[in-house]
């Protein structure tokens, strides 16, 4: 299938979404870019009709592969700290019903979405971080990936909710696409459905204040990690997303309680 098709194709989730109500006309417009549907498409991974869990939690990751993480000697950690998510979800009662997707912060998909015992760790050799900081024009393609997949599935009459993490360790520097103000309509729809949990980790790099970047964007005080830029500490904000995530997964009421309670749990 041609990327002009494939972007046809999201483009109709995405719309189906708005006339459900589930996205506001400012949101679908910030989604609307030109090239925005390919981008979307390389994230969606397994066909929904390949999923046989009766519902599923997707859980998105976005690290930061920003020159900056190299510099400060954060590389392992970041790396130890995606894939301690994955072995984590991967090991629990609930993995049937958990799909998984990353996307470096400059676009690369690492893998699109797939049950997580498939989800591929994070490697020297395919994480190198050397580039920038485009973060609010590839927080609207995660979160318009996000939207995409959980509409696919609800048409398919399969319940979807999400857990999504952006990390990073430093304000936006580089879109040309979008603003904050763009993602925060996307978020502020997303949160208004009750399905989606939008997450931020802002690794410290002595002058950025995350929590007014974050906020900016819609994230909710209580989903924001702000750790020192400490391997230990990391790899601690990670293992909270890692529990947040487990426990919005389990059902019976487990992802309305963990949405409400933060990381700091219901």
């Amino acid at each position: 299938m041609t990327n002009k098709n494939d972007a046809v194709d999201v483009q109709k989730l995405l719309l189906s979404a708005e006339e459900e109500g589930a996205l506001s006309a400012e949101a679908l417009a910030a989604l609307a870019a030109a090239d925005l549907g390919a981008q979307i498409q390389a994230g969606l991974g397994v066909a929904v009709d390949d999923v046989e869990a009766s519902e599923v939690v997707l859980v998105t990751v976005m690290p930061d592969d920003s020159g900056s993480i190299a510099a400060a000697g954060n590389t392992q950690a970041v790396r130890e700290g995606h894939n301690a998510v994955i072995e984590a979800l991967a090991a629990s009662k609930q993995k049937d019903g958990i799909l998984a997707h990353t996307r470096y912060l400059n676009g690369h998909v690492l893998y699109p979405y797939r049950p997580v015992a498939q989800a591929e760790r994070m490697t020297a050799k395919n994480y190198d971080p050397s580039l920038g900081t485009p973060l609010y024009d590839q927080t609207v393609v995660l979160l318009g990936t996000v939207i995409a997949k959980a509409q696919a599935f609800a048409q398919s009459g399969v319940p979807a909710r999400s857990v999504t993490l952006i990390i990073t360790d430093g304000a936006d520097a580089g879109s040309y696409r979008s603003k904050a103000s763009d993602v925060k309509a996307i978020v502020r729809d997303m949160l208004a459905a009750e399905q989606h949990i939008v997450a931020a980790m802002g690794i410290d790099d002595g002058s950025t204040p995350f929590r007014d970047v974050f906020r900016a964007m819609g994230i909710e005080d209580r989903w924001i990690l702000t750790p020192r830029s400490d391997a230990s500490e990391i790899r601690k904000a990670f293992r909270m997303f890692s529990q947040s995530a487990m426990r919005a997964s389990q059902q019976g009421g487990g992802f309305s309680r963990t949405a409400a309670g933060g990381f700091l749990g219901p």
